[in-house]
């Protein structure tokens, strides 16, 4: 009989079989092994600018030595001393009408408000050129109606740089337009757009409507009013205006311009006047926020002073007077309406004056000692001139 052997063979163990691994790598043993490799990325091949680009690019270059930063100053007091200071009240945008060196920008951009209510026109206005250089300018003309102020800037001549003017009555909804400006002060920002929207209708801070406004998607935002539109040939087709802002003032894509046309009416005649207002009426009003807050007068326009043989002195309108103490004496008369229009400041009146010029006489409603009456101002005609009321 034979008899099998058991035969027992040792048993090796996986982990003697298996080689040894190193331990892994500690989270910071990997960062610094990976910076050793850090250096300039190689720089990927780009295709040439496109057609689109090389314009963009070509035309804000050359319209950017036309748009300049127009700083508005006040003049006030320091607390506390009788002292006279420099008080900057707002910055926008502005462009270089002709190469005797006027500036066109919106009117309400140069306006000092207190309280909601105009007091009148900044003393003096800062122009900043696209070289950086500063000089002092002066409001020489400005359309209530219209939102347009004419600045001269005193700059030299040869830095003049005017923009090529363009017109707005062959533009058409989908054209290319860039708009240039300083939105929240940022100088010489370009965005890019189409027009929306022709013919629409935008208001102003004096009741009235200006139309054949622009409507773009070109990014506009504060600071870019007075700011030139330019078509895709880098002329002036409008002036950035007014945007419709849903939640505080950024842009939503809807911004309004005045049209190219509009300006080059009117411009050229406040530069030569001044005003668009053709007749002396020969009589002067308070503001209506000075009267307001010294006299506590709520409605219409206090006349404040009339010219010897004048329409007005002729027509009998009273004016204020007062006494020693600066009080009223004789309160005078007060204008509640034009032509029937109510009269809400003195900005509106001008506004209606300029949309509404009056033709051989003028006719008021006046409050006077308690009751509303109608004095007509018999205007001379042939003797038009530009004049404040």
């Amino acid at each position: 009989m034979i008899r099998a052997a058991l035969i027992l063979l040792p048993v090796l163990s996986l982990a003697a079989q298996a080689p040894s691994r190193p331990p892994a790598p500690t989270e910071e043993t990997t960062i610094q092994r990976f910076r050793a490799h850090a250096k300039p990325r190689n720089v990927a091949p780009r295709a040439p600018l496109n057609a689109e680009e090389r314009n963009t690019i070509r035309r804000f270059k050359e319209a950017k030595p036309s748009v300049v930063y127009v700083s508005a100053i006040a003049a006030g007091r320091s607390p506390g001393t009788p002292d006279v200071t420099k008080i900057p009240i707002g910055t926008a945008t502005g462009f270089v009408w002709d190469e005797w060196g006027h500036i066109v920008t919106n009117h309400h951009l140069i306006t000092v408000e207190e309280g909601g209510k105009r007091r009148g026109d900044v003393d003096e206005v800062e122009i900043t050129l696209a070289d950086g250089k500063t000089y002092k300018g002066r409001v020489i003309g400005y359309s209530f109606a219209f939102d347009i102020a004419v600045l001269q800037a005193f700059a030299p001549l040869e830095a003049m740089r005017p923009i090529p003017i363009g017109s707005s009555r062959d533009l058409q909804v989908g054209q290319s337009v860039m708009a240039i400006g300083n939105p929240f002060g940022l100088d010489h920002s370009l965005s890019k757009g189409v027009i929306s929207a022709l013919g629409r209708e935008i208001g102003t801070n004096y009741s009235t409507r200006i139309t054949n406004a622009i409507q773009t998607d070109a990014a506009v935002n504060p600071g870019n009013s007075g700011g030139p539109l330019l078509d895709s040939g880098g002329r002036l087709v409008g002036m950035n205006t007014a945007i419709v802002a849903t939640k505080g003032e950024g842009s939503v894509g809807v911004g309004f311009s005045i049209p190219v046309d509009t300006l080059n009416k009117f411009v050229p005649l406040l530069i030569a006047r001044g005003f668009l207002v053709p007749e002396r009426m020969g009589f002067e009003t308070l503001n209506a926020a000075v009267a307001l807050q010294t006299f506590g007068i709520q409605r219409g326009l206090v006349v404040s002073e009339v010219s010897a043989d004048s329409p007005a002195s002729r027509a009998g309108i009273r004016p204020l007077q007062l006494d020693e103490k600066g009080e009223i004496k004789i309160l005078g008369d007060i204008l509640i309406a034009y032509q029937g229009n109510l009269i809400e400041n003195n900005g509106q009146l001008m506004a209606m004056l300029e949309l509404e010029p009056p033709g051989d006489e003028a006719v008021f409603d006046v409050l006077r000692d308690g009751q509303i009456i109608k004095v007509v101002l018999n205007l001379k005609p042939g003797k038009a001139q530009p004049a404040s009321l």
